[in-house]
C-alpha cells in the first residue's frame, strides 16, 4: 500500500465509534525503518469547522485493522491529541 492510498482512508475510533478524519502524515523511525504513528488533524477551533490547532498522533500499535476504505483504531482520544 502506498502512503497516498493510506491518506484517502477514514480513521474510525472503535472506542467511541467516531470518525477522526483522514491521515495527513505519518511518523517514521529511520533507525528501525518502521512506521510509528499516523497523524490526523484534530478537532477544529470553532464548531469543528475552521482550522486545526492540534492533531491526533495515533501510535501504530493502536491500529486494529486497515480496510479498503477505513482504518480502525482503538485509542483514548484525549491521550493522543497533541497541540
Amino acid at each position: 500500500m502506498r502512503i497516498c492510498e493510506l491518506k484517502q482512508k477514514e480513521v474510525i475510533n472503535t472506542c467511541t465509534c467516531r470518525s477522526l478524519g483522514c491521515p495527513v502524515d505519518i511518523e517514521f523511525d529511520c533507525k528501525t525503518n518502521r512506521l510509528t504513528a499516523l497523524i490526523v488533524p484534530g478537532p477544529g477551533k470553532l464548531c469543528c469547522l475552521f482550522g486545526h490547532d492540534s492533531e491526533y498522533l495515533i501510535p501504530w500499535e493502536c491500529i486494529c485493522r486497515i480496510g479498503d476504505d477505513i482504518i480502525l483504531v482503538e485509542i483514548e482520544e484525549e491521550k493522543c491529541l497533541h497541540k
